[in-house]
This record gives C-alpha cells, sequence and structure tokens, in this order.
C-alpha cells in the first residue's frame, strides 16, 4: 500500500508540475529571436506551412531548442489555405466556398486569405495538410481559432448547398426577412460546431494512433464581441463538444474598444467591456471544469498609439485579473509586432517608434506577474450573486432590414447599470442552465428576448425550477421584434405561443400575456418589465426602474465605484467614470510596489482616479518574508540558489529591453554583483532592493550577499 500511495504521489506531482509549466503561453509565426524570447512556459507556433524560408519542423526546434513547451495553432475560417483554393490539393478550385456578400464579393482576413465556408471537401484538406503535420511533429496541444463566420455572407455557391442539406428546402437570400436571416445565422453557427468536430475527433484518433494524447482548445471571442463586430460563432455549443479540452478567451483593448450606450451616451468604455466580455467567457467555461486561457494584448491588430496602447491594456489586464479563478494566461499574440513594429508615440506626438523602453519595463513586469499568479477564493468587491443571461443566439439576430440593434444595446441596458453601480455582474449562458453549477449562488437572474431566442425549450424547465426553489427572475422586454415570430420550437410542432418567454412564464404558472408587475411561484419571485433594455441606457436617468427593480429582487446593495479584489499577495482595483455612486478616488493604504510603473516604486498609499486602474503588490502579503525572493520583475528568474548570507539567480527576459525588479532580502546587501552594467537602491522600510540593467534572452546572472 505504502509503495502504491507513493507512486499516485508522483504521478499527481507530475501533473501539478505539468499544469505549472503550461500556465502561460504566446502565439506566434516566427522562429524564436532574441527581441521576442519573453520566457512564457508555452509557445503556440503558428501554421503549419513554410514561413519566410523557414520551414514549419524547424520553427518548432527553434523554440523547443530554447527551453519552450511548444503547441501548435491555426485559424480554422482563414489562414494559409491557397493551395486548396487554387485547386493544387485536389486538383479543382474552391472558388465556390468563400464566404461572400450579397454583391458576390469575398470577405477576406487578409491578402489571398479568404473566409472559408467549412465544407467536407474543406476539412478533408484541414485535417490532412495542417492537423496532421502538426501531430507528426510532435505537437500534442492543438488550438483552432476564431471559427468566424460572417453575417454579411451566406451567398455563396457552397453556402447554398449546405441550406439545402441542412434544412431540406432551397435557400433562401437572408436579407429578404428575419425568419431567413435566423435561418442563415443558426447554419452558419452549425457549419463551425461541425468543424470543430470533425477536425477534433480526428486530432484525437490520429494522435491514438501515433501513441500520443492530443489535447484540443478553442480560442474564441466573446459572444458580445461577436454580436457586435457581425460574426456567428458555436460559443457555448462547443461545451458539448466531447473533444474539447478548452478555451481561450480571446479579449484586449481591440475588442473592448466597441461603444456602447449608457445614460444617453455611446462611447467607448474599454474596462467595463473587457469585464463584461470575461465574464461571459469565464462563465461559458466554467460549469465544464474546461480549462480556460484569458488573452489580453499589449497593443492591437489596428495602428492607434503607444500611449494608447499602454493605458487600454492596463483596462483590460486589470479586468482579466477580477476573475480569481483563472489564473492561465495568453499572455500576447504576435511579440513580433509588439517589440518590432513601429508605432506613433501618442494622441499628441505622431513620431512613429518601436515600444517605448519604459512601456516594455511595464508590460514585462506585468506579464512575469502572470507567471505566479494564484487563483483565489476570493471575491470581487460588491453585491453578488446577480447574473445576466446570454445565448449563442445572441449572434443570429444581425443584420436585418428592420429594428436591429447594432450597439448591443438591449445587453448593455441590463447589464452598465449594473456595473456602473460596482456590482461584479455575472453571466449565465442559456446554454448551461442544465448545469448545476450555472446556478451556484446566484440569486437574481436578469433576462430578455429582445436580443436573443432560447434555441431548446429544456432551458425554461431549469430556469423556473430555480425560480419555484427561491430565485428571482427579471424578465425585461415587450417582445414584440420580428425574431420573436421566427419558425422555431415555439410555434411548432404542437406549441402555439406568440413569443418564447410565453412558454417560460406558462411553466412558472403565469397568464401568457403577463402584464409588467411582480408575481410569485414557488418560493421565488418573477419581475416583468415590459420595456426593451435598451430603453434603459438610451435616455440620461432612465435607468432608474431596472435598478428599483433589482433592489426589489435582490434587496439593499452596496453602491459603488470601484471594483477590488485580493490575489494575495496581489491587490487588483479599477475605478469608473460616469458611477452614480461617486466620482471620487479609491484610495488604498498600506505597503505596497506599484506594478503599473516601470520604476516599481514602494508606496505607503495609492490613489486610484475614475477611469483608472491599480495593479499592487502587496508587501504585507508575503507568504514567507524570511526568505529571499524577487517580488516583482521585468524578467524571469531561473537557477535561484540561497543560502544564509546569499541569493543568487539568472535573469532572462528580450533583448534590447530594460529590467527593473523588486528584490525581498534579509537586510540591505554588502555586494550586488551582476554580468551587465545596472543601478540599485536599497529601500530600507519594504526590506527590498530595486536592481535595474539592460535585458537579454541568454542570461544574466545575479550575485547578492549581506
Amino acid at each position: 500500500m505504502r509503495r502504491v500511495f507513493f507512486v499516485v504521489t508522483l504521478l499527481l506531482m507530475a501533473q501539478w508540475l505539468w499544469a505549472q509549466r503550461e500556465k502561460t503561453s504566446f502565439q506566434t509565426l516566427s522562429p524564436w529571436k532574441p527581441k521576442t524570447d519573453i520566457r512564457s512556459d508555452v509557445v503556440m507556433v503558428y501554421g503549419a506551412g513554410d514561413y519566410r524560408e523557414i520551414s514549419f519542423r524547424d520553427r518548432v526546434q527553434s523554440w523547443r531548442d530554447h527551453g519552450y513547451t511548444t503547441h501548435f495553432m491555426s485559424g480554422i475560417a482563414w489562414g494559409a489555405f491557397d493551395a486548396y483554393f487554387k485547386g493544387e490539393w485536389d486538383g479543382k478550385p474552391h472558388d465556390d466556398e468563400v464566404q461572400r456578400r450579397l454583391s458576390g464579393e469575398g470577405i477576406m482576413h487578409g491578402p489571398n486569405s479568404p473566409y472559408v465556408v467549412p465544407t467536407h471537401d474543406f476539412l478533408s484538406y484541414f485535417k490532412e495538410n495542417h492537423v496532421k503535420r502538426a501531430i507528426d511533429e510532435g505537437l500534442n496541444t492543438l488550438y483552432f481559432e476564431e471559427p468566424e463566420f460572417w453575417v454579411w455572407s451566406g451567398y455563396s455557391e457552397a453556402f447554398k448547398r449546405e441550406w439545402q442539406d441542412y434544412y431540406g428546402f432551397p435557400w433562401r437570400p437572408q436579407h429578404e426577412s428575419a425568419e431567413n436571416t435566423f435561418l442563415s445565422n443558426k447554419l452558419k453557427y452549425h457549419l463551425y460546431y461541425r468543424a470543430l468536430e470533425e477536425a477534433f475527433s480526428y486530432a484525437k484518433q490520429y494522435g491514438k494512433e501515433k501513441g500520443m494524447e492530443v489535447r484540443c482548445y478553442v480560442p474564441t471571442h466573446s459572444h458580445l464581441n461577436y454580436a457586435l463586430w457581425g460574426v456567428v460563432s458555436p460559443e457555448t455549443a462547443l461545451n458539448a463538444l466531447e473533444n474539447c479540452d478548452g478555451y481561450i478567451a480571446q479579449v484586449w483593448t481591440g475588442t473592448s474598444r466597441m461603444t456602447n450606450h449608457y445614460n444617453g451616451v455611446l462611447k467607448e468604455r474599454v474596462f467595463e467591456m473587457a469585464f463584461l466580455e470575461y465574464a461571459c467567457l469565464e462563465s461559458m467555461a466554467r460549469p465544464t471544469g474546461r480549462k480556460m486561457f484569458f488573452l489580453t494584448d499589449p497593443i492591437e491588430d489596428h495602428a492607434v498609439n503607444w500611449e494608447d496602447y499602454r493605458r487600454n491594456y492596463q483596462a483590460t489586464f486589470t479586468a482579466q485579473l477580477l476573475y480569481p479563478n483563472i489564473n492561465d494566461y495568453e499572455v500576447m499574440p504576435w511579440p513580433d509586432r509588439i517589440y518590432e513594429r513601429s508605432y506613433p508615440v501618442s494622441d499628441d506626438n505622431k513620431e512613429k517608434s518601436t515600444i517605448p523602453r519604459r512601456y516594455a519595463t511595464q508590460m514585462q513586469v506585468m506579464v512575469n506577474a502572470l507567471n505566479k499568479m494564484p487563483k483565489s477564493e476570493n471575491h470581487v468587491s460588491g453585491a453578488q450573486g446577480i447574473s445576466v443571461l446570454m445565448s449563442n443566439s445572441v449572434m443570429f439576430q444581425q443584420p436585418f432590414i428592420g429594428d436591429g440593434d447594432p450597439y448591443l444595446a438591449n445587453f448593455f441596458g441590463l447589464a452598465m447599470p449594473l456595473v456602473k453601480q460596482g456590482i461584479p455582474l455575472g453571466i449565465t449562458h442559456l446554454e448551461n442552465t442544465s448545469y448545476e453549477e450555472a446556478w451556484r449562488d446566484l440569486r437574481v437572474l436578469l433576462m430578455t428576448y429582445s436580443n436573443l431566442k432560447p434555441l431548446d425549450p429544456r432551458a425554461h424547465r431549469h430556469i423556473a425550477d430555480w425560480v419555484e426553489q427561491g430565485g428571482a427572475l427579471v424578465y425585461c422586454g415587450r417582445d414584440d421584434d420580428p425574431f420573436q415570430t421566427v419558425p422555431e420550437w415555439w410555434n411548432q410542432n404542437g406549441m402555439d405561443y406568440e413569443a418564447p418567454s410565453q412558454h417560460l412564464f406558462a411553466l412558472m404558472g403565469m397568464d401568457e400575456q403577463v402584464e409588467e408587475g411582480h408575481y410569485r411561484f414557488g418560493k421565488g419571485h418573477i419581475y416583468v418589465l415590459r420595456h426593451d433594455p435598451k430603453e434603459f441606457v438610451f435616455t440620461e436617468g432612465a435607468d432608474s426602474l431596472l435598478l428599483q427593480t433589482l433592489e426589489a429582487a435582490y434587496g439593499p446593495y452596496e453602491c459603488k465605484n470601484n471594483f477590488v479584489l485580493r490575489r494575495d499577495p496581489y491587490l487588483v482595483a479599477s475605478v469608473m467614470e460616469e458611477s452614480p455612486a461617486s466620482d471620487e478616488p479609491l484610495v488604498l493604504k498600506g505597503r505596497f510596489i506599484d506594478l503599473f510603473d516601470p520604476s516599481l516604486p514602494v508606496l505607503s498609499e495609492k490613489e486610484v482616479q475614475p477611469g483608472k486602474q491599480a495593479f499592487l503588490y502587496d508587501l504585507d502579503k508575503v507568504a514567507d518574508k524570511t526568505r529571499p525572493q524577487v517580488l516583482a520583475a521585468a524578467s524571469r528568474q531561473y537557477d535561484e540558489t540561497f543560502t544564509d548570507h546569499s541569493f543568487s539567480f539568472v535573469s532572462k527576459s528580450p533583448a534590447n529591453t530594460d529590467n527593473a525588479m523588486r528584490i525581498l532580502l534579509p537586510k540591505e546587501p554588502t555586494h550586488v554583483n551582476v554580468d551587465v552594467t545596472s543601478q540599485w537602491s536599497w529601500d530600507d522600510l519594504s526590506h527590498t532592493l530595486l536592481l535595474e540593467f539592460g535585458n537579454t534572452p541568454n542570461g544574466v546572472s545575479v550575485r547578492l550577499g549581506w
């Protein structure tokens, strides 16, 4: 028995160590370079083709030679698929499988890279030329990103054939009616679900034949971003895929700067948007227990300027840290464009430069903190247990010639007034209502069918059961948009409801044509507001009815202008503008290292102004204050060695960047030996050394004695 226990313990330790090795990652097309050696655990080598005169095999090997775990990433809706479209793969061109607009124009991801209608022929090509090749190179973890079908498309010949096969009747132009739009987008959703199901099944089986256990992940934007950008993707439906191992939440400045309405004003609200995007994806995966990586990006796809990038990176970075059960991260995509491309300096200075050295230092401090970021049992400050309903079908109602919702105001009408009150709003997915975990600790659910529709009647049974057991449901909607009457389950096969909400109300013993008011069902409460949620944000002060109803459903709650979370030893905070609670700054007192300041100052007080965020290392939360340790650094440390009077390590980070590090020591050092030119200063109150020198990926040896 003792031997069995020892073996099991070793296996568990091996699994834990393996998980630690895959905590942080990044994606790149390029081989290893000194300028982009950011020292994450994993590199996701992008694309199975040969790139810029270097083979796929050599690209993979270049990263392995420098100590990286190597994974594989590829687009599945777009990519280097020239051989397929030009007919080089099977002897026939496939131009009819390009996603096309009403005009016939193909939708392109980039030059020679159209978006694909994922037919069976395309999937055969994809599996043979991309999936198989990656596995043959020994890559056992695959990421097929962005399964995207544009709502503006749906006019190619391949799509028309898929329509006939799926629905059993001829294709209908989506722009002619709400019904056609719904049917078209529902098919697009199905096609990429099928594509991932087929690709993942093949990868698992082929890996097994080679003696490998292959893992499969989907990097995807949030439902909110896709609905705003006009994309249909399978999203939460992927939870039903047996061979899907997890996700990457692709949220960053570029997705989170989409404008939205609040208090009568349409504008960017980057922090709030990012907070809700991460909520959408975290709650999508949480009930399944699958792994979720959070992504953010120090820049974005579109050229702006370094100051804009820095400001919004801090906002999105803070938002991701406010989810304490997530501690796996894609720390950046495409490091080449971050470290090697030039952008304007600021709004006022149009001169172009590569990344400012102070921003690079700050960014690397933040990225290296993610290598050690713990999970936490703590909650974000504010009223807990309030959630808003989401569904994949939020992507189905765009575009349409009728009364659309281009800024997704029917979502933000429920969400933004609560977030601005300092409520850490959650998301509940209709597709996840069968999971017990989806209901854990939920007290109030806000929902509308103004911008989405239920695709399965069983979800209503789960909602009704939750209300009957004591939940409070707030239903908002006039139920008069043109999508209420599309041919769907609520008006077919013996059901004759004018709107899907009527089926839910009937399950709770209510009149189908229920009027605005408060109702009881079992131990629970239902509050019906006959207003579309967008009405709460289109006009200044129009959210008062919603907030009064929330207080009736929930009880009194704290109203504030900030979110704060402790993930010891880290302290994360964001203060919002436009909050009705306050326009005052948040003042945090203690002993902190400011991780958003590249000079890593030690503070006794941090004032966070509205519209700003803070990322602090709490010196009073150091687990073992007697052990010398690097608390914060713009580099990653290796080969740490301790004696009673010394501490040494090797520091690695990208070339042409500057390192700053705060090191906890028992007393002021008598000697500081560094391989390269350096400078240092001692802070006696915190017992920390600030050490600065130039970075190199080859490693800088540091030896400290006292």
